[in-house]
């Protein structure tokens, strides 16, 4: 199965846009930090949330799918992921629909690691108790 490295290169190219709108404004003067814009923390913070979750998410779809865990499974975490950082993306760095965008992003990553979370426990524990018997 070869699932993880296809939402990770789909994630990384929708990093990459997030990363060059902050590297636009670190050339337009502001080296660092945020001078207090709201546009400029909305951009800037797109990037990092996207930073923040995303590589977290990715190790544990690559966990499961090393472990051998449904490949529908894997693709329905890895549609979730992705809807849910182009949402959250363009809400925050874009200011398309800012709220409800925002809000729908982080409710659906928040969705996918639990669910991911709640999986790789269990081939966890599964994978013990197979040891241990």
């Amino acid at each position: 199965m070869f699932v993880t490295p296809l939402y990770a290169g789909l994630l990384t190219l929708f990093f990459a846009l997030l990363s060059v709108r902050v590297v636009n404004l670190r050339r337009r003067g502001i080296i660092f930090g945020d001078n207090g814009e709201i546009g400029v923390i909305r951009i800037v913070r797109a990037q990092a949330n996207f930073a923040e979750y995303v590589p977290l998410a990715l190790l544990m779809m690559g966990l499961l799918e090393v472990s051998r865990h449904s490949i529908y499974v894997l693709h329905a975490l890895g549609i979730a992921l992705v809807v849910a950082r182009l949402l959250h993306g363009f809400a925050l760095s874009f200011g398309w629909q800012p709220r409800s965008g925002r809000i729908a992003g982080a409710a659906l990553t928040f969705v996918v690691l639990l669910i991911a979370a709640a999986l790789c426990l269990y081939q966890g524990v599964r994978g013990q108790m197979l040891w241990m018997q």
